[in-house]
């Protein structure tokens, strides 16, 4: 049996290295693992720019109102307890970076996709959810916008990036919604499909019963659900893997799982 020795890589379609427009990009909650992502994600806006590329525009979904809780764990004032998340977060990024992103105070649920249809699609989404029930939802409706083809315009959704964590662990998966296109190549072996967290780790994530969404009602239970720097370090080494998707172009990584406790950190290969 003759096997392919090449490493395997994943090749970011034209579009996304070349676009004519800003990328869209949604990011689905602003809790600890969002807020601290969105500021890595104008980071990339900023170098993308810079580079006289034409950059992302990002839409931040969230319904939750700051509390006392958030403080400490989320960069928040106490002049901006009781304001959404999402409007908070995303005035302070346009305010720093000069961008016109947009908060959206609502949930990304069912009723408000059958509402608002096309606007809440984008070419890559990213799932910052604490419960298994959205991140479903999220895959399905994605797979069957990309499916439609009636929804084939420049957010037709491509990729879906899944952030999801425990106390002390996490993990980040990275998947495309369709196959990509890949080029001919001699030095690698090109891989088209990446498959969602749903397919792969499906029925572990319905028995892992980590449903919990009750608030915190301080500080101190917040961190005995999750420990301080969980979400952040999730963050940055997830922004850091969709950087090198638009920098270099290409993934030889499609995720990965990820131990505070034990400060170890595990590839997915593509």
């Amino acid at each position: 049996m003759i096997t392919n020795s090449l490493p395997r890589v994943h090749f970011a379609p034209s579009e996304l290295l070349n676009p004519l427009n800003p990328i869209t990009v949604n990011i689905i909650g602003a809790g600890g693992t969002g807020s601290k992502l969105l500021t890595g994600i104008a980071r990339i806006n900023h170098c993308l720019l810079a580079g006289g590329r034409c950059g992302l525009h990002v839409r931040l979904f969230d319904d939750d109102i700051i509390s006392e809780a958030n403080r400490g764990r989320q960069l928040f004032t106490s002049a901006e307890v009781g304001l959404n998340k999402s409007v908070v977060l995303i005035n302070r990024i346009n305010r720093a970076f000069g961008t016109n992103w947009k908060a959206v105070p609502s949930r990304y649920n069912k009723e408000y996709c059958s509402k608002h249809g096309e606007s809440t699609t984008a070419v890559i989404t990213v799932g910052c959810v604490d419960n298994v029930a959205s991140r479903l939802f999220i895959v399905d409706f994605l797979k069957w916008m990309a499916r439609d083809t009636s929804h084939y315009t420049r957010n037709r959704p491509t990729y879906y990036i899944d952030f999801g964590n425990s106390r002390h662990t996490g993990q980040v998966v990275f998947s495309t919604l369709s196959k990509v296109k890949q080029p001919d190549s001699k030095k690698f072996q090109p891989v088209d499909t990446l498959p969602l967290i749903t397919e792969e780790f499906g029925q572990l994530l319905k028995e892992s019963g980590n449903d919990d969404n009750t608030p915190s009602c301080s500080l101190a239970e917040a961190l005995y659900k999750q420990s301080l720097f969980i979400n952040s370090s999730l963050a940055e080494l997830g922004g850091s893997l969709l950087s090198e998707l638009f920098m270099e172009g290409m993934i030889f990584n499609r995720g990965f799982f990820h131990n505070l406790k034990s400060f170890n950190t595990s590839p997915i290969p593509v």
